[in-house]
């Protein structure tokens, strides 16, 4: 096979692209995403202004993030605006977009949920605000109880067979919900979901129960978010202490009030660990998600570049039994 001197170039620059980081099957189809990606929850279109917003996303472009998730409802729609903007200088094809519906975009009874219509809708205005034709991944971004699942599916289908989108998950489905939508998908002969996006994280580990058992038979890879549980897990907090001011907890009121001394204690424990590995904790708290297969990526999100560069060096840390062992025994 012969190669145009473009096409070489474009390959040299991927090669140099981070180099540390490695690729997962997003569950059981062929796409691979990077072991770490980029969320835009609470930070791009909202918090974080628009050029540190494009420092971060360009940060995490050249550390070989390829994976990069928003959702319609973050700011009504600003950060798929800035995400969509600040990857349009890049190949379409070098990058994994995914977007979600399923929360209120305005006031009407049809303006929420998993209706066809609304599914059908939302998915011509994400790609209108990214400025693209197609998004990898389209998630729900809740489960729907007020819509067939036979509905929400067949819409899903349709959206693939439009190639609006090339994949389809979920976010924050139980167990039950995920058994049921596979085993309607296969009994009408939809396309499958390939994705579930839950929270996951040290503090946090409800879906090892059922959902990654259930999900790691069924092919459907984990997408999870919050690896850091809000930052506890940076070591920012300590126990018996105010929270920072200029911290997250002490501007969202529900966040500040579930930090409790408990957590903060095994948070401790967990920073001497990762000092003794010569790694941060946030650091720790990645390479601990990423010892489950069943994890095709974890978010994170990032207000600076640092924090994107530090976090990615996750990927390349791997954890012995040993380590592994004395985390439990903290967290248990």
């Amino acid at each position: 096979m012969t190669y145009s001197r473009l096409q070489y170039i474009q390959m040299s620059e991927y090669t140099k692209r981070g180099a540390g980081m490695k690729y997962r099957r997003l569950g059981k189809s062929g796409v691979k995403v990077s072991e770490i990606s980029l969320g835009s929850w609470l930070t791009y279109g909202e918090s974080v202004d628009k050029a540190k917003s494009f420092a971060c996303i360009k940060e995490a472009y050249d550390q070989g993030i390829n994976f990069f998730d928003t959702a319609n409802v973050y700011n009504r729609g600003a950060a798929e605006m800035v995400v969509g903007e600040a990857l349009r200088e890049y190949s379409r094809d070098s990058y994994v977009l995914a977007t979600k519906c399923y929360f209120p975009m305005g006031d009407g009874p049809n303006d929420r949920g998993l209706s066809r219509k609304h599914i059908m809708e939302q998915c011509e205005a994400s790609l209108k605000r990214m400025g693209v034709d197609y998004m990898d991944l389209y998630q729900c971004h809740r489960y729907d109880s007020d819509t067939p699942l036979e509905e929400t599916l067949r819409a899903l289908d349709d959206l693939v067979t439009q190639g609006k989108a090339l994949y389809v998950g979920v976010s924050e489905w139980s167990a039950v919900q995920i058994d049921d939508a596979v085993h309607t998908a296969h009994k009408l002969n939809l396309d499958q979901i390939v994705s579930n996006q839950p929270v996951y994280n040290m503090l946090n580990r409800y879906i090892e129960k059922d959902v990654l058992p259930l999900c790691d038979r069924e092919g459907i890879g984990q997408v999870v978010f919050s690896p850091l549980a809000q930052g506890l897990l940076t070591g920012k907090y300590k126990p018996g202490q105010a929270v920072p001011s200029d911290s997250r907890a002490a501007k969202i009121d529900w966040f500040n009030k579930s930090i409790n001394d408990e957590q903060l204690i095994k948070v401790e424990k967990l920073s001497t660990i990762a000092t003794n590995l010569g790694v941060s904790i946030a650091q720790l708290a990645l390479a601990w998600i990423l010892r489950q297969q069943g994890v095709s990526s974890t978010i994170i999100g990032a207000s600076r570049p640092e924090q994107v560069a530090e976090n990615c060096k996750a990927s390349d840390l791997q954890l012995d039994e040993a380590v592994l062992t004395e985390i439990d025994t903290i967290l248990a």
